[in-house]
């Protein structure tokens, strides 16, 4: 289309895709009422209303709401079982409606929107509705379009609908077959949909590289996790208990591994696995337990020597080397009666994945210092990096990492070691670059 005399052209404007305000949402309602082929009433479940603008003027509106409760083209893409389907759903969106309004028709328009919106799509779902995406669907109307800018776009064509419409809890057939088209918005998403348990990428995208992957740990065979846990004494009275100690255990371990801070998110982690994970995690119930069961059963362990087992547990199975441990010691202000002196931990921490592997009590006659090689004793640090702030920047503490641990440190030199940072003053680093590949 010959661009309109009135019109700027694109490409010379600041095309701007955002999400609409609330007091622009009686506007979107009414051009999209007006102008899209299939009007609008509303979108069902979650939702997020998008308008692109160049200025002050509106281009094009995009929906989006919950996918579509059945696509068989889909699931059989996908893969997965119809229990395993109602439990993931949620992570698929729907692009409900896309109107490009009159007199903005331009070329690689309307592909261009789609790329700006699938780039927050998942960030903006998990804002407003508390967990991301991983696959966005549409459904195309052969009979008016061809699906052209969704496959410009990158979206993969599955196949087609057989026709029915959904209408309350029945279906109904509407004689208009449509075109069923995806685009993952992370990689391999039907494998990590039918997975056992939930990968972190599923969880928080942006978080993925700070969380482990469950499915990696070895839960059932001998070493796993759930012959560690049989050895637990369940504080519970036998009768009514429908979950076993260790299975509550072991989703609250693999939860948080995975992400979930808190009880309430635990027991939100546990609603998306599959029967095959339940049953892995030693369930015998088509259903996870709940949080109050969580909360309860938690509340009544030994936290101490629960700590201690899967810190070993853990360690044992996901190697140290080339990996980054930070100490840290940290005061619990509320983690104390009154009248009494509030604990003091000194912890180790992978860096990345932000998951506690040992912690300490440090006491009050003595410090961390200390405490230090203590806690590092039972940890395989062989090839780990080791962090601390400068507290720790000691002769002993640096030859207890390199002869005893056989490991590398990187501490923080201050005031408390006043030659050591006289000397490295003196050495002039700024006139050494970082790395001579950096130039290359």
């Amino acid at each position: 289309m010959d661009s309109l005399p009135n019109r700027p052209i694109l490409s010379d404007l600041s095309l701007v895709l955002r999400l609409a305000r609330r007091d622009e949402m009686r506007r979107w309602r009414a051009l999209m009422n007006r102008f899209h082929y299939l009007s609008f009433e509303r979108i069902v479940g979650e939702a997020l209303y998008y308008v692109a603008t160049v200025g002050e003027q509106w281009v094009a509106l995009l929906g989006w709401g919950s996918a579509a409760l059945k696509c068989a083209a889909r699931d059989h893409w996908i893969g997965w079982d119809q229990h395993l389907q109602y439990r993931r759903l949620h992570l698929i969106a729907n692009n409900v409606r896309f109107l490009i309004l009159p007199d903005w028709h331009r070329p690689n328009l309307a592909s261009r929107l789609l790329a700006l919106n699938l780039k927050r799509l998942s960030d903006d779902w998990l804002r407003f509705h508390g967990h991301p995406i991983v696959l966005a669907e549409t459904f195309v109307d052969s009979s008016r379009f061809r699906g052209t800018c969704y496959r410009a776009a990158g979206w993969q064509e599955l196949g087609r609908t057989r026709g029915y419409s959904k209408c309350n809890q029945s279906y109904w057939h509407n004689g208009c077959p449509k075109l069923v088209l995806v685009r993952p918005l992370i990689s391999e998403v039907p494998a990590l949909l039918r997975a056992p348990f939930l990968p972190p990428t599923a969880t928080a995208p942006k978080e993925a590289a700070s969380m482990i992957d469950i499915n990696r740990l070895p839960l059932e065979q001998d070493g796993g996790l759930m012959q560690l846990l049989k050895t637990l004494v369940d504080p519970r009275k036998p009768r009514g208990v429908r979950h076993p100690v260790a299975t509550v255990v072991a989703i609250a371990v693999c939860a948080a591994l995975s992400g979930a801070r808190g009880f309430s998110a635990v027991a939100e982690w546990a609603q998306g696995l599959s029967r095959e994970a339940l049953s892995q995690l030693g369930s015998k119930r088509r259903e996870p337990p709940s949080e109050p069961t969580i909360r309860r059963v938690l509340h009544r362990l030994d936290a101490d020597r629960l700590d201690e087992q899967i810190s070993r547990w853990l360690v044992e199975h996901y190697p140290l080397a080339g990996r980054a441990v930070a100490v840290d010691g940290k005061t619990l202000r509320r983690g104390h009666n009154a009248g009494q002196r509030p604990p003091h931990l000194l912890s180790a921490i992978l860096h990345q994945e932000a998951v506690v592997i040992g912690q300490i009590d440090v006491e009050e006659k003595t410090n961390e210092i200390t405490k230090l090689p203590q806690l590092l004793d039972p940890l395989p640090l062989q090839g780990a990096v080791v962090t601390a702030d400068a507290l720790h920047t000691q002769h002993q503490t640096a030859r207890c990492i390199v002869e005893q641990k056989q490991a590398d440190y990187l501490f923080i030199v201050k005031d408390n070691q006043s030659s050591l940072r006289k000397d490295i003053a003196d050495l002039n680093l700024e006139a050494f670059p970082p790395s001579g590949n950096h130039h290359r």
